[in-house]
């Protein structure tokens, strides 16, 4: 299980988060709803180890991220919000160079990116730079870095941004399908529809707190909502 507890962090006299703790385990989906500005980027920052906490602290199958970062990273797998591909390598060569990352390497590694490659169906950009790719192609490639070592856990910040609805429908049914393996899958949207369709729970960020963590019924039934996005807009305070 990944879980975090009581997280705080300031950036000068900003109060980015105040009190942030949910958790997930390995077969399971859950959604980081908040809008904008709410901590969720910050949340899934120090969850992946690329900032500390001022308070409060993450464990990744009891292991704790800043005291054991090798280990806890082995086991994530991260889609981040910003996809920050090397235009001059292929498909193939961020592959190759995320699983020498994990300490993979010859038939192992090869085995690891022909999985990857099917599973994504990337098969026509393998060999291909990276530069001019469209941004299904990107989120393609970043989403392969992440998934290339076989991770217990991957978090992805807002997956499905600027795809069209093709991309959307794939990478939604290659998620069920991680799930399904054992695979435990954090990510954060903004699209309701797509939560209500993966998420197996949600935990809803406002002002830096986490307000509420339950089943997307559960929520709806808790705020006497008609829908999802109506129990998210009732649990932030904008309705």
């Amino acid at each position: 299980m990944i879980s975090v507890h009581g997280l705080k962090k300031s950036f000068g006299d900003l109060i980015a988060i105040s009190d942030v703790s949910f958790g997930f385990d390995k077969g399971e989906i859950v959604a980081l709803l908040g809008g904008n500005g709410s901590g969720k980027s910050t949340s899934i920052n120090i969850m992946t180890g690329l900032m500390i906490p001022d308070e409060g602290h993450v464990s990744v199958q009891g292991l704790d991220p800043f005291k054991n970062p090798i280990d806890a990273k082995k086991k994530l797998g991260v889609f981040p919000d910003k996809a920050g591909l090397y235009p001059n390598l292929t498909v193939r060569e961020h592959l190759q160079f995320f699983g020498h990352l994990q300490g993979m390497t010859g038939k192992t590694l090869k085995t690891a990116i022909d999985r990857t490659v099917r599973m994504l169906e990337m098969e026509d950009i393998i060999d291909r730079r990276t530069k001019g790719f469209s941004h299904g192609q990107t989120v393609k490639t970043a989403l392969g870095r992440a998934m290339v070592h076989g991770p217990d856990y991957l978090i992805l910040d807002e997956p499905t941004r600027g795809l069209d609805v093709y991309a959307v429908r794939q990478l939604r049914h290659l998620l069920m399908r991680l799930r399904d393996n054992g695979t435990g899958i954090l990510f954060s949207s903004h699209v309701m529809q797509e939560v209500s369709l993966l998420a197996n729970r949600v935990a809803v960020i406002a002002d830096g707190k986490v307000c509420a963590e339950e089943t997307p019924d559960a929520l709806i039934a808790e705020t006497g909502a008609d829908t999802l996005e109506d129990a998210f807009m009732i649990k932030v305070g904008l309705k």
